[in-house]
């Protein structure tokens, strides 16, 4: 009997779900996948490699009746209020014992309260963020678990037989106690919108210093090919050469400047904020897609106030190679800020991450996988307790090497009115970072002045407050 059930459940067979159970059943494991919709069950069923063991249901009896015991079952299913609903209508089909597994980009927050709710009820519940899209599902993604480790243990084998593998390592790792995979997905995804942003914001550059598509997809590929190598930067050499088959021009140039985002840059930015963690590049991200969003009154706006007509004055190639260590410093600084908000997290919300293992696991498969990463990882495999990366020597010889042309293209960028603002708070954050100093004692001055919110000195221990006088 135990031979014809299944090794595997999932719930929802959407482009993820589908192209993760296909992974699972192409590395030997029998898998069965349920969804209201027929259709996408027969496609999860025609889409299977001959030889392997695939089967799609239309109700959770069917597929919670053929599965092994303890039986796992993943959800991928849209994060919020759907997640509790398939909760719900499991609890009363399954044993103590079994595993629910939430795929999906639920909010920590969600995954801790389920993660109790789950226990009390005689289950086992994991989050575990899932990274690389379509075809790193199908091929190899990054995944991020975190919750039960007992429940770990029993799909571990599963896990590191279909994530991607970088020097034959899988990319995937216990990431801690709770909702620990959740949240580093999340500030994964932080990561992601920083750099994207900071991405756009060179070719808006290189656009203005005269490059054309053509020349752009080179310079980005040249960059690819080497220390800066990453999914991001491949995939934007790719965008340059699409055609657009309704128009015949460049598929770039006929898409709309309005962002669209599903929130979890903004989730990662606002747990910073209660962290008081500075994640400032991704603030900024965040800030962008919304300022994107307001087409008409930026077109209305554009009509008032006139870009300054003041050209790229750096020789194209000198500003190519000064863009590209721009783009290096800020990527550096996305990085540091997202493993500083991982440290104080760790910590903070009892969940022991290991960030060592975090990078590790971005090595392959998700969307920030690059090659710095194994910098960073060398840097908190010596010190895993290093509350910032720009305090590695490493990096520091990084950054300091790609500092005058940050500085350099910002110079460029604000003559010419081009909103660099991902670029400014990348080195904004350094330049606040490497300061012993801030006027912050100004600030300080100002609170106790109007509010007697005390202050502390510089010359002896406690708190003061001053009766100011009005001059």
């Amino acid at each position: 009997m135990a031979n014809s059930l299944y090794e595997f459940g999932m719930i929802g067979l959407g482009v993820m779900g589908r192209n993760l159970l296909l992974n699972m059943a192409d590395h030997g494991f029998a898998v069965i996948g349920f969804d209201k919709d027929a259709e996408k069950g027969k496609a999860l069923e025609s889409s299977a490699t001959a030889g392997t063991r695939v089967k799609g249901v239309v109700t959770l009896e069917d597929m919670i009746n053929q599965l092994q015991s303890p039986r796992k079952i993943m959800m991928l299913v849209p994060a919020g209020k759907p997640v509790d609903d398939v909760l719900e209508a499991l609890k009363p089909l399954l044993s103590p014992g079994d595993i629910i597994i939430d795929g999906g980009n639920s909010h920590y927050t969600d995954t801790l309260r389920r993660v109790i709710s789950v226990k009390a009820a005689g289950f086992h519940f994991m989050g575990v963020g899932v990274s690389g899209g379509e075809q790193g599902a199908r091929t190899g993604p990054s995944i991020m678990p975190g919750g039960d480790q007992e429940a770990y243990a029993h799909v571990k084998p599963l896990l590191e037989a279909i994530a991607a593998k970088v020097n034959n390592e899988p990319c995937v790792a216990y990431l801690g106690k709770g909702a620990a995979g959740h949240y580093v997905k999340m500030v994964h995804n932080g990561i992601e919108y920083a750099i994207m942003q900071l991405i756009s914001e060179s070719y808006e550059l290189l656009k203005k210093a005269g490059l054309n598509n053509d020349q752009l997809h080179e310079v980005y590929k040249e960059w690819n090919s080497g220390p800066m190598q990453s999914y991001l930067l491949e995939i934007t050499a790719d965008i340059f050469l699409q055609n657009d088959d309704k128009s015949g021009q460049r598929m770039i140039d006929v898409i709309l400047d309005k962002a669209g985002s599903k929130g979890t840059g903004k989730w990662t930015s606002q747990d910073a904020m209660d962290l008081a963690v500075p994640a400032t590049i991704i603030d900024t991200a965040v800030s962008m897609r919304t300022i994107s969003a307001y087409k008409e009154e930026r077109v209305a706006a554009s009509k008032i106030y006139k870009e300054p007509n003041i050209p790229i004055s750096t020789e194209t190639s000198l500003f190519i190679s000064q863009v590209k260590d721009a783009l290096q410093f800020a990527t550096i600084m996305c990085y540091a800020q997202g493993m500083a908000m991982l440290h104080s997290a760790s910590s903070a919300l009892e969940m022991d991450i290991p960030l060592p293992e975090a990078l590790k696991v971005w090595r392959g498969g998700c969307i920030i996988r690059s090659a710095l990463l194994s910098v960073f990882y060398d840097a908190l495999k010596q010190a895993p307790e290093l509350p910032n990366l720009l305090l590695n020597t490493a990096v520091a010889e990084e950054v300091k090497s790609k500092e005058h042309n940050m500085r350099a293209v910002l110079v460029q960028a604000t003559q010419t009115g081009s909103p660099a603002a991902g670029f400014m708070a990348a080195l904004s954050y350094f330049d606040a970072y490497r300061s012993e100093k801030l006027p912050t004692n100004l600030v300080q001055a100002q609170r106790d002045y109007f509010g007697a919110h005390t202050y502390q000195r510089i010359d002896m221990p406690g708190s003061f407050h001053t009766t100011w006088l009005h001059h």
